[in-house]
């Protein structure tokens, strides 16, 4: 188990997990990233890969249809009068 997957606090960064490798940053900057990376953390677990799944029996639009695509030789069919 890696250090960021046995993290359940809040508010708390293990040692180890954030780490600044050049500079020396305020604790505005530091704030700053962890902010960052608390946002793209919780965007990731918003949803479970799952839940976008839905079985082809289950899908409405393959019932209705699919919309028309152009095929390759469209542009020769659109000139022609019906």
């Amino acid at each position: 188990m890696s250090v960021a997957s046995q993290y359940t606090g809040q508010g708390e960064v293990p040692a180890g997990l954030v780490r600044v490798v050049r500079g020396t940053p305020d604790e505005t900057e530091l704030a700053a990233l962890v902010a960052g990376i608390v946002a793209a953390r919780a965007d990731d677990g918003a949803a479970s890969p799952e839940e976008g799944l839905t079985s082809v029996w289950g899908d409405h639009g393959r019932r209705l249809g699919l919309p028309a695509r152009p095929g390759g030789a469209a542009w020769r069919w659109s000139a022609r009068a019906y």
